[in-house]
């Protein structure tokens, strides 16, 4: 799609010296104007070393790094645990900008998946108790009488977080930072870590 007029060029004189700094800067824009801005893709590989892929929602991010949360059972958290590593990928369409992310991944602290499992739409909750995620079921049915069951078990009462979900902290090592621009000749910039600080380079596109 053709750069929007009133989207800068992307120049390295006007990054910022860090990427979550820079991060920020894009993703207060994105906030603005994209519907699902912390939709993000999330990468990772299987025993075989077969990469995997799913969409997966931004619950966070710091100078430590990028949060989302899951069931550990599914099919990314056991990848993720085996493998210690993954990337993201954010890309925001009505921006024309892409944002790469890689590094290692660890669970967070029950404190911090207890605090954001809070305040989850009641529903949500009792989603996380009732989805036998990434394993097979019978039909419709047997998912909707699991939520029954469910639903009965904590009727009139909070729901707690179950033991089987939480959350995940992608330590981020490198960044890319994407901007469209016309004739394929996009402006892309990549943060490694270097030090105490970070290396940006300049990427052919």
């Amino acid at each position: 799609m053709p750069r929007r007029p009133d989207i800068k060029v992307l120049a390295r004189r006007d990054l910022a010296p860090d990427p979550i700094a820079q991060f920020r800067i894009w993703w207060r824009r994105a906030l603005e104007e994209v519907p699902l801005a912390d939709a993000m893709t999330l990468a990772t590989v299987d025993q075989d070393g077969a990469p995997d892929a799913r969409m997966v929602l931004l619950k966070g991010f710091s100078s430590e790094g990028f949060r989302f949360f899951t069931n550990y059972g599914s099919r990314k958290a056991r990848q993720l645990d085996a493998s210690g590593r993954a990337a993201l990928v954010f890309y925001w369409r009505e921006l024309d900008r892409q944002v790469r992310v890689r590094g290692r991944v660890e669970r967070l602290g029950a404190a911090a998946a207890d605090e954001y499992f809070a305040t989850r739409p009641r529903v949500s909750q009792l989603g996380a108790w009732a989805s036998p995620q990434s394993q097979p079921l019978r039909d419709r049915a047997e998912l909707e009488e699991r939520l029954r069951h469910v639903e009965e078990r904590f009727e009139g009462r909070e729901v707690p977080r179950p033991d089987h979900w939480g959350g995940y902290l992608l330590r981020h090592d490198a960044v890319e930072f994407w901007q469209g621009r016309t004739g394929r000749l996009h402006d892309r910039f990549l943060y490694t870590r270097e030090g105490e600080g970070w290396r940006i380079q300049r990427l052919g596109p």
